[in-house]
């Protein structure tokens, strides 16, 4: 939260920004991925933002790019390196820094007979290994000697990867725990580099030089992915992003060169554009919504009237004044809405009609039944009797009531609600006549709670959707099946028909027939997130085909979404 703090208060006044950017550079070796993850987002942001304070950054990191033990910010850094080192002395400290980080090559060493790479014949192999200690020791006629011991280590098939005596690089760990993804994005960084170099460098010979020694890393990191030996093999994608990092280092044309090296940095400029264009519309719409009228009636907690009214009810008005006060409550305009909540209980020929209005407050349900009295005689003991199906418990019974003729009551009804599973409630009305002594039952509707009613569209950050997208354990996988052939009009319609909101900007979701990826994020009204990821493709037919991956902390919320889509996605309403 605090790096974040700085990171707002930098990009409103850049003049501060040199005093913190240094400073705050020094934690990119923290332990707590998070916040090195942040500091590195606000490090890539300043860079674009300032360029009087590039060369300094980029020195800086340099000298603490070996501090760096994450994978991602490891990634975010050899962006900017990529993007933002100019100068011939830039360019080649880059260069040196992350051979340096990946360390001798190859990875691992193959056997002169064409077997397995150092293969272990045996389950273990036991060698000696001889250590000099420092401190001297004292023999017996008087004099010193150093002491040297043979200490017996036991080697697994794993060490076949074989590094540096010394100094073990950042880069090399993390390519040989797996993560060819980050081996990707140095296959990228260094074609970045060599390319810069070629139109900055008057020497032939040296950029030759150094594109040979980028080609020899990337070829070890496909040859370490390929083995066979090796325990995480290399995906495909990372597998063809370094095959064409290869092909463009060995040919490169202009249109391609312009791609590489202006292109990327001005999609990232775009990108903080549209970041900072919805910042400032937010704030507008903030500004323009009225919370509350200088004459409005203020009430307070203990001097609030107590008659008439139940202590449950008493407490929401009291939250709700809280949440108005705090902003947090905004009053819906759109009185359609409203009116979709109202449910018939009971027929028209009915002697009795009853309708209700659900409404949620917090963990509550809240069923407000109007009830008409629409006969001649006087209803006595009037009862609305309520039961419910699924994770809903009912608060309290509602009392009995005595209805004159062509009267009207108001009934209010709290369920309890503890999970995030649909239910249905069910009951009747019962109520007696002075005329008749037996009681007469009025089976009502079944009102089916439905949590896809109660969900409010809400805002994250980039970092903390992918950390929740990682968190949470409920998948739910939907196959894209849909009439509708445009690709902007499928989302709105996806987004429209499940109350959700697109973080991803406009200009950033697709080409004319190629694939897009989507980011979608909204918050229920019980304190539960849920993701969604939306992927499809324009095919040659104009039909649309993909997936939408929805992911949450329970089984619940990601079921009732993906049937919500489902039903949805066809484009009717």
């Amino acid at each position: 939260m605090l790096v974040q703090g700085i990171h707002s208060c930098a990009i409103k006044f850049p003049e501060v920004a040199s005093t913190v950017v240094l400073l705050l550079m020094d934690f990119l070796g923290d332990s707590n991925v998070a916040s090195a993850i942040d500091v590195i987002v606000f490090v890539r942001e300043i860079t674009e933002t300032n360029p009087k304070l590039r060369v300094s950054i980029i020195t800086r990191l340099l000298d603490t790019f070996y501090q760096i033990c994450a994978a991602r910010v490891c990634s975010c850094a050899l962006w900017i390196l990529g993007e933002y080192c100019f100068s011939i002395p830039e360019v080649g400290s880059g260069i040196e820094t992350i051979r340096q980080c990946i360390g001798d090559l190859p990875f691992f060493r193959a056997s002169e007979d064409g077997e397995a790479p150092n293969v272990l014949k045996g389950s273990q192999q036991v060698s000696s290994i001889t250590v000099s200690s420092r401190r001297p020791a004292i023999l017996a006629d008087g004099t010193y000697a150093t002491q040297s011991a043979a200490i017996e280590t036991t080697m697994s098939p794993r060490t076949l990867i074989q590094g540096s005596p010394g100094f073990v690089g950042n880069l090399r760990s993390l390519i040989l725990s797996g993560d060819f993804f980050l081996g990707a994005v140095v296959a990228c960084t260094l074609t970045k580099l060599i390319l810069r170099l070629e139109d900055v460098h008057e020497s032939k010979p040296e950029v030759n030089k150094l594109s040979t020694e980028a080609l020899l890393i990337m070829v070890s990191m496909l040859q370490l992915g390929q083995s066979s030996y090796f325990p995480h093999p290399i995906d495909n994608d990372s597998y063809d992003r370094i095959v064409v990092c290869i092909r463009l280092l060995c040919n490169s044309g202009n249109e391609i060169r312009k791609i590489w090296l202006q292109s990327c940095r001005e999609s990232f400029v775009k990108m903080l554009a549209d970041k900072q264009l919805r910042e400032i519309e937010e704030i507008k719409a903030k500004a323009q919504i009225s919370h509350a009228q200088p004459d409005d009636l203020i009430d307070f907690y203990h001097l609030k009237s107590r008659k008439g009214i139940s202590q449950l009810e008493l407490e929401d008005e009291v939250q709700d004044d809280l949440k108005r006060a705090t902003k947090e409550f905004t009053k819906d305009g759109k009185d359609v809405n409203k009116l979709n909540r109202i449910l018939q209980l009971t027929g028209f020929s009915d002697p009795v009609y009853a309708e209700a209005f659900v409404t949620v407050h917090h963990y509550d349900i809240v069923l407000d039944v109007t009830i008409i009295n629409r006969t001649k005689l006087t209803l006595q003991n009037l009862c609305l009797e309520l039961a419910t199906m699924g994770d809903l418990k009912l608060v309290e019974h509602p009392q009995n009531y005595t209805l004159a003729p062509r009267s009207i009551k108001q009934i209010k009804a709290n369920i309890k609600v503890s999970s995030t599973e649909t239910g249905v409630i069910f009951g009747n009305l019962v109520y007696e006549t002075s005329n008749v002594l037996e009681r007469n039952v009025i089976v009502l509707n079944d009102i089916h709670i439905d949590i896809m009613d109660y969900i409010s569209p809400a805002s994250c950050a980039d970092v903390a959707f992918r950390t929740m997208w990682a968190e949470f354990e409920w998948e739910n996988k939907v196959a894209v099946n849909t009439i509708i052939e445009d690709e902007k009009e499928f989302l709105d319609h996806i987004v429209k028909s499940t109350n959700m909101k697109c973080l991803t900007p406009l200009s950033r979701h697709w080409t004319v027939n190629a694939d897009f990826l989507q980011q979608t994020y909204m918050q229920r009204v019980f304190g539960e997130d849920a993701l969604v990821n939306v992927s499809i493709e324009k095919q040659s037919d104009s039909k649309l085909t993909g997936y939408i991956r929805i992911r949450s902390k329970t089984q619940g919320i990601a079921l009732s979404l993906g049937d919500k889509i489902t039903l949805k996605q066809k484009g009717s309403s």
